[in-house]
């Protein structure tokens, strides 16, 4: 039995933590208000955000102010190319005295963790959090463990074009909903970023506005809000578009039908709607399936990117009216 869409009062509470969230990393980091929209409403999915830029723009600040907003337990990892596996997910101790093997878990284990610079790593190292990223949980020596839930996965890379990195394999980054891009602050964000980090750290001002029961209470809000079956089916005709392009060489999985969809959600439940608009899919599709696809061979030499595929592709696919978006919706 379908799970009824949220209350005026459930709505209410998101817009107004989410409000309070986007505040208090504003504190730290001004004119990002894309990249924070598309972190917010993947954190609302429980879905894992991959933050790609050059280094220098404030990847890592972002997501260190996210978790310090949020206020659950963090880990933090710091991917070099000498970590391995077990620095990640823990080690089992034997313990001499008592002739057993102790579990002493790894910084995965929190609420949301911080992936600083995942592509320095090797993949081997970089495979550790496929089962933690897809299941919530670890498997160290045949047993398993399961992960604090919520679990949230902040990773930050450079691009592969720097010296030192590894690419992420296909696998890794199908795990991850969203791929935010920071980028350059505009010349009034720099100069208000170079008064207010002058000499001291902003992230020490950042207060915890949340907690995990009210983080946990907000994804579950997410979860139960409305999408009709236009928006179902406009995902799949947007999907079915990109692995018939010709532009690309590998399309969206049904992952990432199932990850838009999400995130589409949480954007709705972010702006106090109990239904799915086709604005909620245009505006992360970008984020949801830039990362995913592969172009071909013709569109790089053409010098397309990702983004503008689908970008050309969401403008091509006919969009469902309002009525049929809302069509059915319970009361």
């Amino acid at each position: 039995m379908p799970h009824p869409i949220p209350s005026e009062a459930d709505l209410s509470e998101v817009a107004e933590v989410v409000e309070r969230v986007r505040r208090s990393i504003s504190t730290v980091l001004s004119g990002l208000g894309p990249a924070i929209d598309s972190t917010l409403a993947t954190v609302l999915a429980e879905g894992h955000v991959l933050m790609e830029d050059v280094p220098g723009v404030g990847k890592t600040t972002l997501a260190r102010a996210l978790a310090a907003s949020v206020g659950t337990h963090v880990g933090r990892i710091q991917f070099t190319p000498d970590l391995l596996p077990s620095d990640v997910t823990g080690v089992s101790v034997y313990r001499a005295d008592e002739h057993t093997f102790e579990f002493r878990p790894g910084p995965v284990f929190a609420h949301v963790v911080i992936a600083d610079e995942i592509n320095r790593a090797s993949p081997k190292t970089q495979s550790a959090l496929l089962e933690s990223m897809q299941e919530g949980r670890v498997t160290v020596d045949g047993t398993t463990h399961p992960l604090p839930s919520p679990f949230l996965v902040v990773a930050t890379q450079n691009p592969v074009e720097m010296e030192g990195t590894y690419p992420l394999p296909e696998a890794q980054r199908d795990r991850f909903m969203t791929q935010v891009t920071v980028g350059y602050p505009s010349p009034d964000h720099e100069v208000a970023m170079l008064d207010s980090h002058d000499g001291t750290d902003p992230l020490t001002q950042v207060t915890s506005v949340a907690d995990t029961a009210t983080l946990a209470r907000m994804i579950g809000v997410a979860r139960r809000i409305y999408a009709a079956p236009a928006i179902k089916q406009y995902i799949v005709d947007l999907m079915s578009a990109t692995r018939s392009d010709p532009a690309l060489r590998l399309g969206g999985s049904p992952r990432a039908s199932l990850q838009l969809l999400a995130a589409a959600k949480g954007r709705a439940a972010m702006h106090g709607r109990n239904h799915v608009l086709p604005d909620d899919i245009k505006a992360l599709s970008g984020p949801v399936l830039a990362h995913r696809i592969i172009p071909s061979i013709e569109a790089r030499t053409g010098g397309r990117s990702p983004e503008s595929i689908i970008a050309a592709l969401v403008a091509q696919v006919p969009v469902p009216s309002e009525a049929r978006t809302r069509a059915a919706r319970p009361a």
